[in-house]
């Protein structure tokens, strides 16, 4: 079984770049897009999701179309990093909706969060209700994103 991007070869890089262009791109279209037959192309395409390159299908929603134009990171400190406390932290971190994104960081703080909500005051309400009560908090810094530049575009990964 591959699992590492190393042992693609030029044709599953190309369905992969194709298909993080256009996820709903036919078999059809994808295969007269790398130059493989359908069949091959269709064959490559379940091996690729089955060996986890290709996580899901999803549509993209435009967040601020939704209302959701506020746009906040937030450092945070733990009291603890040990596994079972990052655990905890993670964990809990997953049930909350308003938490786009978090990263474990190598620094001078634990995590980063990007927390996606409607205004300042409704992520005022997160910060102190959801964000501040996580397990193992220690501190929080809040930066709050004026624009957003570039988001969400793996690109070409041929």
């Amino acid at each position: 079984m591959q699992n590492d991007f190393s042992s693609l070869d030029r044709f599953d890089r190309a369905i992969l770049s194709a298909m993080a262009a256009d996820g709903r791109i036919t078999v059809t279209d994808l295969a007269r897009r790398v130059g493989l037959s359908k069949s091959p192309t269709q064959a490559r395409l379940r091996r690729l999701e089955a060996e986890g390159f290709i996580l899901g299908y999803r549509a993209i929603l435009d967040p601020i179309r939704l209302g959701l134009d506020h746009v906040a990171f937030v450092e945070v400190r733990l009291t603890d990093t040990r596994e079972a406390a990052l655990a905890a932290f993670n964990a809990a971190v997953a049930r909350i909706p308003e938490i786009e994104q978090a990263h474990l960081i190598a620094g001078n703080f634990d995590y980063l969060l990007k927390v996606r909500v409607q205004d300042m005051r409704t992520y005022r309400r997160v910060l102190a209700e959801k964000i501040s009560t996580l397990p193992h908090i220690s501190s929080t810094s809040t930066y709050v994103a004026m624009q957003s530049v570039k988001e969400g575009d793996l690109g070409d990964v041929t």
